[in-house]
């Protein structure tokens, strides 16, 4: 038997999914995240999963892991000491940035500058240069980068960043130097820009290449410990880490490029999101993947995931794909609060996380959350992780009450309350990928997952106006399962920079063969078959005298008659449909970009009993829900015992080891032939 393990890491719980390849029978388990050590609860929950299967260890073929460790370490300001060696003149790149300054008009009064990653007292100048083609001009100083990279190293730099002028053209100035480095500072690890992201524009392609000797350290020991660990327990499968633009690379090159990795932890959901997806039949998805601590939005369009060429993290915008996801700080662990100042309601960001979380946890927590909201309104019944774990009602009710007294309404009100302003903020961010970049929402379904999402998809899909309101199977592991079904993922880029009138198809189409060559190499050096290999490519194409690119989609075919004319009529319409203009200028064609990827894991799925549509045999109790003002009757159902074809009105919740559903009134949940519950409007 063939098994993957798919284990994501989240700020309240480690989730594990354990699939068997060859007949696609799963175990899942849920455990409490080890903050101070991921890797603790990582290896407690493959015990734990592997006894449940009676699977050992030497059993799991492949091991596959997202993760948060890059992002916390920037987020918390626990990155390296990175040093920067740079180009003669150019030791303020990192403080000059860009001018751009988020927010409104009076963020340039009060928006503090972030501290960047690598400071000034940490950079060094070297002599040498190259020209805007790549040949040098001026040689190296090999005397001048001794004396300069001995200042690193008397400051104690616990990693390097090399980024020289125009070295996306010509990489030999920055090899020469990584050399010397190596040989002066041997056991402090080496970023070189032309390697990180081989583009133009000086700035980005610096801050991007320091954000990866920044995390360097922090991931390396961490993959490294794990991977020592796993292999302790007789693990020999191989171990790969989720890229944050939803695909996979092996554990070995993460420790090189880990700032690939920094949405590692959010693109696990919309892997998994793709495959339920497949399965029910729905090709336009808006996610919503609600967490303890945050929630993380996307939105997939006719099977394929957005994805961008920035990653966010905080203040910190690198230079690397990602899929697009927003974050808002609306979980389950959210903190309710009434400030003083304004006597008004506010939800998170701050989040009680895995400890001391929720009051209803009985784990010390006594301030209102999410959580505790829901538990008040009934929608959150006592029983968790199939009973494992059972929730404190009256310290739930307890801490809302603080909430409701400093408003001066009642208990069900003050938690309505809650769960009307989280729900809200979930819109927000909906409408941010969707509305905001020229989709109708009303156009896509809506699937809720994670330990939180089912119990609020049906809710904000009514503010929406997507549907079907989609709660898949296992909803809380869907992060591992995408985990466990994704595959290998790698890209390369190469800045051309040429307007449409001096570009030609023939230097197109010979630089992206080149670029394939490359990436090829790379994935069969990761074990991937060279007949399972498939190829994508983009342009990023801008109107002469922008400012910015938009990512077109070509095909190598396109290039033997008329591609470049081609591409340039569909950058108009994809124009147009952004930004509802088009300029009189040039078109330019500025990065070439190449996609090489895996063979799609082949999953089988399991279809459920086929039932007659009436959900009696899995009913457990009749129940009370808050809504519309008052109590109502509702049914508690056990997602196990659902049929297909079951329909379930709402009021209901449905319950499962991993996740709650909620099913309001006026709507009707529909259960499809593989356990996916579907939810509508009456």
């Amino acid at each position: 038997m063939a098994y993957r393990l798919g284990v994501d890491v989240g700020g309240t719980f480690t989730d594990l999914l354990l699939l068997n390849s060859e007949t696609g029978e799963f175990w899942r388990n849920k455990t409490p995240s080890t903050p101070h050590d991921s890797s603790e609860g990582v290896l407690y929950g493959v015990n734990a999963i592997c006894g449940m299967a009676g699977v050992s260890a030497e059993e799991i073929e492949v091991f596959l892991h997202g993760t948060t460790v890059a992002t916390n370490a920037v987020l918390e300001g626990k990155g390296a000491m990175v040093g920067l060696v740079t180009t003669e003149g150019y030791r303020q790149v990192m403080q000059i940035a860009r001018s751009l300054v988020p927010g409104g008009l009076a963020a340039w009064i009060v928006w503090p500058k972030p501290e960047p990653l690598a400071k000034l007292e940490n950079t060094v100048e070297i002599k040498g240069r190259l020209d805007a083609s790549g040949a040098e001009i001026r040689p190296l100083d090999e005397a001048d980068i001794r004396r300069q990279l001995a200042v690193l190293k008397h400051l104690g730099v616990e990693a390097i960043t090399i980024s020289l002028m125009n070295a996306y053209l010509n990489g030999a100035h920055e090899r020469r130097v990584a050399e010397i480095a190596a040989e002066l500072m041997p056991d402090v690890p080496l970023s070189l820009s032309h390697v990180v992201l081989p583009e133009m524009q000086e700035y980005e392609r610096t801050l991007t290449t320091v954000a990866n000797a920044a995390v360097r350290p922090v991931v390396g020991r961490y993959v490294r410990n794990l991977r020592h660990s796993l292999r302790e327990l007789g693990m020999a499968g191989r171990i790969a880490l989720l890229r944050s633009d939803g695909g996979l690379m092996s554990s070995e090159k993460s420790e090189e490029h880990p700032v690939s990795l920094l949405m590692s932890g959010p693109a696990g959901g919309v892997t998994g999101a793709l495959w339920v997806a497949r399965n029910s039949g729905l090709r336009n998805i808006l996610t919503l993947d609600v967490g303890g601590t945050s929630t993380d939005v996307a939105l997939i369009e006719n099977g394929e995931p957005r994805r961008v060429r920035t990653t966010d993290v905080g203040h910190l915008t690198v230079r690397a794909s990602s899929l697009d996801v927003k974050t808002v700080g609306a979980g389950g662990g959210s903190i309710a609060k009434v400030p003083e100042l304004t006597r008004a309601l506010r939800v998170g960001p701050e989040s009680a996380g895995a400890a001391p979380g929720p009051a209803a946890y009985g784990k010390g927590g006594t301030q209102a959350t999410v959580t505790d909201a829901n538990v008040v309104l009934g929608y959150l019944p006592e029983n968790l992780l199939g009973g494992a774990f059972k929730l404190d009602r009256a310290a739930a009710q307890t801490a809302v009450q603080t909430v409701a007294d400093a408003l001066g309404v009642d208990l069900y009100e003050a938690a309505r309350g809650i769960i009307d302003i989280v729900n809200e903020n979930m819109f927000g961010a909906l409408r941010m990928i969707s509305v905001q970049q020229g989709y109708d929402p009303r156009d896509f379904a809506l699937m809720g997952f994670g330990g939180a999402g089912p119990l609020h998809v049906n809710a904000v899909a009514k503010l929406m106006g997507s549907w079907p309101a989609v709660s898949p199977v296992s909803p809380g592991v869907l992060c591992a399962l995408g985990d466990a079904t994704t595959r290998m993922r790698t890209e390369t880029a190469r800045s051309y920079s040429r307007r449409k009138s001096a570009a030609t198809d023939a230097e197109v189409l010979a630089t992206f063969e080149d670029m394939t060559r490359q990436i090829q190499e790379e994935l069969i050096g990761d074990g991937v078959a060279a007949g399972d290999i498939t190829m994508s490519y983009e342009i990023d194409v801008r109107y002469h005298g922008q400012a910015f690119e938009v990512p077109m989609a070509v095909s190598l075919e396109g290039f033997s008659d008329g591609g470049l004319a081609r591409l340039a009529e569909a950058f108009d319409e994809e124009h147009r449909r952004l930004f509802t203009f088009n300029m009189d200028a040039e078109h330019e064609f500025v990065n070439l970009r190449a996609v090489a990827m895996g063979q799609v894991q082949e999953i089988p799925s399991l279809e459920i009993e086929r039932g007659d549509g009436d959900p009696r045999l899995a009913k457990v109790r009749d129940h009370k829900v808050w809504v519309d003002g008052g109590f109502r009757e509702a049914v508690i159902y056990d997602r196990a015992k659902l049929r297909a074809g079951d329909r379930i009105a709402g009021p209901a919740v449905v319950v499962e080891m991993d996740s709650t559903t909620l099913v309001l009134p006026d709507c009707v949940a529909v259960v499809d032939a593989f356990g996916t519950i579907l939810i509508n409007p009456v």
